[in-house]
């Protein structure tokens, strides 16, 4: 589950800061990319070295470093982590959580997260008892973050009762657990196509479009955060994938032909967005075509309609997704493909519309089903498009 996942690991100033070290190592074994903030106080605990030996990656604990001139920016670090886990997270931690607190980089990490935020607190019997550690962590708890809750036994005062950090390997549980949960797609094995195709006229030139990539990659990436295993074939494009996606890289239409040939059998979800060229030279050139004449004819021959074949192959347990991309009359051609070629739903596209298109970062779809009903979205970025697409697919499961 966490297989290339970005976690920041916040340690705070408790002695159980030395449990910390086991986690990092069980977060690293499980293919995670860590990156520590230590608070000042948890520095008195467990020494940066230690963490940063174990996580591969340079321990943070101030903005900024006199010694280095390093200056840590708590924005791109909140930005770059899947999710933030603060373990152990001291009273004094969580009450600046709950209260907006920043002066340290922890805290203005913290604030400035937009993804999933879970505390395992760790503190002595009645700090963790008193009302406003518990009225804090009531506060916490309504603003969406989640808690690994302490466990019971004999604390470092020699008390016996809550406030016991909870163990690494139960911190591991909680964590697969509420991945799992966020992962309606888990196991299931999809197949997305993106980009154009290229059609070879000498060994120069060629015939494409201007398509980037960019609304395929950001399905494939969904669909990945979703739990889905996800192949995706790509014609030539910039666009980077994760380490967690299987990318085929073909050229032509052809090649792309035959890929999705081979991959479509054993896809439960197929969603075709790339831009694959109708048409092909008849003829490929051995040689570069010298300019010669004042003007050049080039006979074209119809490409395999690979989303028609792919319909036809379609079983029943199989959601197969188009795209249309239209100038005129966009929803009455949407339609008919949407009905020739068999599909669950089809997601149309104009290029009238502003934001939408190739090349850039946002895009405006409508999405039309098999009863031929539709919903049109507002202009959003092409990662937002991209998880409506697959919410829409959610709900035919």
């Amino acid at each position: 589950m966490l297989k290339n996942k970005n976690i920041i690991l916040g340690v705070c100033g408790s002695i159980a800061a030395y449990k910390s070290a086991s986690l990092v190592r069980l977060l690293v074994k499980a293919g995670a990319n860590v990156k520590v903030i230590l608070t000042a106080n948890a520095a008195a605990f467990i020494t940066p070295l230690t963490l940063a030996t174990l996580s591969k990656n340079p321990v943070y604990t101030k903005y900024y470093e006199e010694e280095t001139g390093v200056w840590s920016n708590h924005v791109e670090l909140a930005l770059w982590a899947d999710y933030i886990l603060i373990a152990p997270a001291s009273a004094n931690t969580l009450s600046k959580m709950a209260n907006g607190v920043c002066d340290n980089l922890l805290s203005a990490v913290y604030l400035s997260a937009k993804c999933q935020v879970l505390f395992a607190p760790a503190m002595d019997l009645d700090m963790w008892k008193h009302e406003s550690t518990q009225e804090n962590i009531r506060k916490l708890l309504a603003f969406g973050n989640l808690m690994i809750a302490p466990g019971s036994g004999e604390l470092a005062s020699g008390l016996v009762g809550e406030g016991r950090l909870a163990e690494p390997e139960e911190i591991m549980d909680f964590l697969n657990a509420q991945i799992t949960q966020g992962m309606p797609l888990l196991g299931r094995k999809v197949l997305v196509t993106a980009g154009p195709t290229y059609e070879a006229i000498d060994p120069v030139r060629f015939i494409g479009n201007h398509s980037s990539g960019k609304m395929g990659f950001a399905i494939a990436h969904a669909f990945e955060n979703l739990g889905a295993d996800v192949t995706l074939i790509s014609g030539p494009s910039a666009e980077q994938s994760s380490a967690g996606i299987k990318r085929i890289n073909v050229r032509s239409a052809a090649e792309m032909h035959q890929a999705c040939m081979e991959h479509f059998k054993a896809a439960s979800i197929t969603v075709m967005s790339a831009a694959v060229a109708d048409y092909t030279p008849e003829i490929v050139a051995k040689e570069k075509i010298k300019k010669q004449d004042q003007t050049l004819t080039i006979t074209l021959k119809k490409t395999a309609d690979i989303l028609a074949e792919l319909g036809s192959q379609k079983t029943a347990d199989q959601i197969l997704v188009g795209f249309a991309l239209e100038t005129t009359n966009e929803e009455e051609h949407a339609k008919q493909k949407l009905q020739r070629k068999n599909l669950d739903f089809i997601v149309l596209n104009s290029l009238n519309d502003s934001g939408a298109g190739f090349g850039v970062d946002t895009n405006k779809i409508t999405i039309i089903n098999k009863a031929l009903e539709k919903k049109t979205y507002e202009v959003k970025s092409k990662a937002a498009v991209a998880a409506d697409i697959c919410q829409e697919i959610i709900s035919l499961l």
